[in-house]
């Protein structure tokens, strides 16, 4: 058991990041889980938290298993997982189909968890990525290619713990990649937390808004 919980897990990260402390950072978070562990990274370098809003395409008759994800933006962005869609004999119409209903759900979320807030931008600034752990790491992947294309000056992936052979795949697409621990085989990611309950909705408000950037001069507070 490598960490209590997220928040525990959150501190760990959040020294071995410490160099980037008063940079121009944002941090952003994949929710839900990943927003606590997010949360603590945010507040130990003084940088904004963000959401990437990303979602698994699960495969209809396996949801839990991912032929793709989809982030959320003006142009949604979709990685496709083409072994599995070929695996699992899903037709394109079906494929569609899931995508549109995550699609959906990312927008009730970014609703929930934001309202109107705008999204933080990441151009020209320190973008660091954090989730509470990679297993498959199809959902990451997608964030990264997401964010990359909002053109930080430096993509920084951060999570606690990860699957060694996805932490492999995914090191070409950030600049870097700072991992605790990496485990082979994996498994699960709640095998690492001692308490690894559901993050709530309200957890994740509450974080944004502790988190949230300081408003511009001459804005209203």
């Amino acid at each position: 058991m490598s960490f209590f919980d997220r928040i525990d897990a959150g501190r760990q990260l959040a020294k071995a990041l410490a160099s980037y402390k008063n940079q121009h950072v944002v941090v952003l978070a994949l929710p839900r889980g990943g927003v606590p562990v997010a949360a603590q990274v945010a507040e130990a370098l003084k940088a904004p938290l963000d959401l990437i809003l990303v979602r698994k395409i699960g495969v209809p008759t396996q949801p839990e298993l991912a032929m793709g994800a989809v982030v959320d933006g003006a142009s949604p962005l979709i990685v496709r997982n083409e072994e599995v869609i070929q695996f699992a004999g899903v037709e394109e119409t079906d494929f569609q189909k899931v995508c549109e209903d995550e699609l959906a759900e990312i927008e009730r979320r970014r609703k929930l968890y934001l309202g109107d807030r705008a999204r933080i931008d990441v151009a020209g600034r320190i973008a660091i990525v954090v989730d509470d752990g990679i297993a498959t790491g199809a959902t990451t992947r997608a964030a990264l290619r997401a964010t990359r294309a909002r053109k930080p000056k430096k993509l920084v992936l951060a999570v606690p713990v990860a699957s060694s052979e996805s932490l492999e795949q995914l090191q070409r697409e950030a600049d870097e990649v700072l991992c605790l621990e990496d485990h082979e085989p994996f498994g699960a990611i709640g095998y690492y937390y001692r308490d690894f309950r559901q993050t709530s909705d309200r957890e994740v408000i509450d974080a944004l808004e502790r988190c949230a950037p300081a408003p511009a001069k001459g804005e209203a507070q």
